[in-house]
């Protein structure tokens, strides 16, 4: 046996057409700013209050189910999903009348300084 000679590793080239990731060096990873549990979804959609109610109402109506099947762990589970989207719409709310204030006391100011 050769126990003395050095092993020489290539690397494998792609044969099965798949993409290999490369090492942690060479990405760009995007960082990501939480604001109030907003952005926990890359696409975003949790900040529509249409798509947050809509979960509410999917998640009330998971429990109830499995409240009629007997499941009262599922039970819970379900309703403390709805209770955080709850919440999240809630959030939603508050910042969309912070937007409306602020932009009424815009249109004041400007309207002042016109005058």
């Amino acid at each position: 046996m050769n126990n003395n000679r050095k092993r020489v590793f290539r690397i494998r080239q792609n044969k099965g057409g798949f993409r290999r990731r490369g090492s942690g060096q060479n990405h760009n990873h995007q960082t990501n700013s939480f604001n109030n549990n907003r952005n926990f979804n890359k696409n975003g959609s949790m900040s529509n209050p249409a798509n947050v109610e809509r979960a509410i109402q999917k998640y009330n109506q998971l429990a109830k189910d499995a409240q009629s099947s007997g499941d009262l762990i599922l039970v819970q589970n379900y309703l403390q999903h709805a209770d955080h989207y709850s919440r999240i719409l809630s959030n939603l709310n508050i910042e969309e009348n912070k937007l409306q204030s602020d932009n009424q006391e815009k249109n004041v100011q400007t309207e002042e300084k016109i005058k």
